[in-house]
């Protein structure tokens, strides 16, 4: 760990009786009462993460979440994010809470710019929607345009094709091994990004994942330890074979969501362990509907694969603290005298009672959009995404008991607001 980021350390003993030495967790708060506001229960926890989850295009919904938790005064310490994750966790992590929100804007308005010959069409293309009324049809034929325009032209400040296909070469090389160079894309994150502000700030901390190539581990790059570059945003979001493979201190990463999409195990197991309200964006729902034609099974296919089984997760991490709670609990009623030392010695790393309160804001995928929506780059696409992401999150502030610091026995407690939502329809 950097200087920067150490922390004082602390003399403690173990059941067993033997000394150790740990770093010093700040002081716990001991107030157990719903919170008046959601900023408010906010301060009841020392960690406040925002974890973003891979998925494209549908990223600007993560940014409409952001700016509903900004405008209530939600402020994280804490952004961990995968593939486009990572790029809006980086520019909220590398910017001052004040600009944040301006600088997404920003950053998502210039990558939603169509290139070339195609944005000129597609600005006339706008520009009539908006006086269309609006249909399921008409959004679905906007989404196939803004992807065409994609694949075709790519994107302002993101990525752009290859002159030639990857297919003439044989050399190993970026332009062997990739159909669009993403040079753009570090130009942007130049831009909208304060690196210096990541590798700097001790009250802000940024964690991104990527997947090594040559051995095909996931890591995850961690300002508390790394210093953070271009290099490790891009890494995170470098998926094979669209994109090229992106080389960090002389090892080839690729796009974290290969291995896990979503970085919350990151938070939820890194120690000391410290009472924490995490909100989890993800972009791809677990559950769907079954699939009626091809194209559905593709959709389908990529929901599954991306969503990381982010409920089976939070439902892991609830029942390990539950466990940890009754360990605490069951030895506390054992005689001092009967506590064998190497006994409580193994025991001692699983006693805990902090607490895990997980906010859970899924991304509901329209019904027109298809197996392409995670690359429908167009600018009305992005605001109906960030639209939606941030009617999410000012749904969820409605329920400030969501922001309630749980009970040490319970350990873990998990919010939905879709889920609540679904569970009253069902009592109908």
């Amino acid at each position: 760990m950097s200087g920067r980021r150490a922390r004082g350390a602390a003399t403690r003993r173990t059941a067993g009786g033997r000394a150790v030495r740990e770093t010093a967790a700040p002081p716990r708060r001991t107030k157990t009462k719903p919170a008046g506001s959601p900023a408010a229960g906010a301060q009841d926890y020392q960690i406040v993460a925002l974890v973003l989850q891979g998925g494209g295009a549908l990223g600007s919904y993560q940014c409409g979440v952001y700016e509903g938790m900004h405008a209530a005064g939600v402020r994280p310490n804490w952004f961990a994010g995968t593939s486009i994750g990572a790029i809006n966790a980086a520019i909220l992590a590398g910017n001052a809470p004040e600009h944040r929100v301006e600088r997404l804007r920003e950053f998502w308005n210039t990558i939603c710019e169509p290139v070339g010959s195609y944005g000129p069409a597609a600005a006339v293309v706008r520009s009539a929607l908006a006086w269309l009324p609006a249909s399921h049809a008409l959004a679905a034929w906007a989404n196939t345009v803004g992807a065409f325009g994609a694949l075709t032209y790519g994107q302002r400040g993101f990525f752009s094709p290859r002159a030639q296909p990857p297919f003439l070469f044989r050399d190993g090389s970026a332009k062997a091994t990739s159909f669009y160079d993403t040079a753009p894309l570090k130009a942007s994150l130049e831009r909208f990004v304060d690196f210096d502000r990541i590798n700097d700030d001790d009250g802000v901390r940024l964690s991104i994942g990527a997947t090594n190539v040559a051995n095909g581990n996931f890591r995850y790059f961690d300002s508390t330890r790394d210093r953070i570059r271009p290099e490790h945003v891009m890494a995170s979001g470098a998926l094979p074979p669209a994109f090229p493979a992106v080389e960090v201190d002389g090892e080839a990463y690729w796009d974290g969501g290969l291995v896990s999409n979503t970085p919350l195990d990151h938070v939820l197991t890194s120690t000391p362990r410290r009472d924490s309200l995490v909100f989890q964006v993800d972009l791809w729902s677990a559950r769907g509907d079954l699939p009626r034609t091809l194209m559905d099974v593709l959709e389908r296919q990529k929901d599954v694969q991306f969503s990381s089984r982010t409920r089976f997760g939070t439902d892991a991490v609830a029942r390990l603290q539950r466990l940890r709670n009754a360990i605490g609990e069951l030895l506390r009623e054992v005689p001092k005298e009967r506590r064998a030392p190497e006994l409580m010695d193994a025991l001692e790393p699983w006693i805990c009672d902090r607490v895990f309160n997980i906010v859970h804001l899924i991304y509901q995928a329209k019904p027109y959009e298809e197996q392409f929506k995670d690359y429908a780059f167009g600018y009305g696409t992005m605001q109906e995404h960030w639209a939606a992401g941030l009617a999410d999150m000012q749904q969820t502030l409605e329920h400030p008991e969501f922001f309630a610091r749980p009970d040490p026995g319970v350990g873990a407690v998990t919010h939905d607001v879709h889920r609540l939502v679904a569970a009253k329809r069902r009592k109908r």
